[in-house]
């Protein structure tokens, strides 16, 4: 590499997925890909904000997950994933689960819909949430044409749920708690 960060070659409206294929810049994959670290972004900028250390870590964590699911939707199905990068585990998304259920002991009880709201940080969470949704959604329409590894699926599921209780417990580390929907 020539210490270039652009090349040029996206220039027409295409790229080249790992494994050398070139592809539109508009295909499923590539918009799939782009979802996650689109998410991975908003991800940073709620890490960057949250004080509380355990949040921070596990938030860590999930950033270098988001790197690991972009870069094997990067790669061209047929060159196969497995020699490039290790795969999404089951444990990953046990790991989003058990944190979810710690962090959910912690919180009163829901008893209605809650706005996206509380403070700054919480409602950064909230961003995550719906941004992992809208991956999500993206994730399967790709997995509609081509299969993508169920594991990844599985993790970007469970992931909106961690937004949703983590958006609630900054809300309650902030002060301000829930915000009730006022219907």
């Amino acid at each position: 590499m020539d210490g270039k960060i652009y090349t040029k070659k996206g220039d027409s409206g295409t790229t080249s997925l790992i494994g050398g294929k070139i592809v539109s810049k508009t295909c499923i994959r590539v918009e799939s890909y782009g979802m996650v670290d689109e998410l991975n972004s908003f991800t940073g900028c709620l890490y960057e904000k949250v004080s509380d250390a355990r949040i921070r870590a596990f938030l860590h964590d999930v950033m270098n997950r988001l790197f690991l699911i972009e870069s094997h939707l990067a790669v061209d199905p047929a060159a196969g994933t497995k020699k490039y990068f290790p795969d999404l585990l089951p444990a990953d998304t046990e790991a989003v689960e058990a944190e979810i259920d710690r962090l959910t002991g912690a919180l009163p009880p829901l008893a209605n819909f809650i706005l996206p709201a509380g403070c700054d940080v919480s409602a950064q969470a909230h961003v995550c949430r719906t941004v992992c949704r809208r991956t999500e959604r993206t994730v399967l329409r790709l997995n509609e044409e081509e299969p993508v590894d169920p594991e990844i699926l599985k993790y970007l599921n469970r992931l909106s749920d961690y937004y949703f209780v983590v958006a609630r417990t900054l809300a309650h580390i902030c002060g301000s708690g829930d915000v009730v929907w006022d219907v």
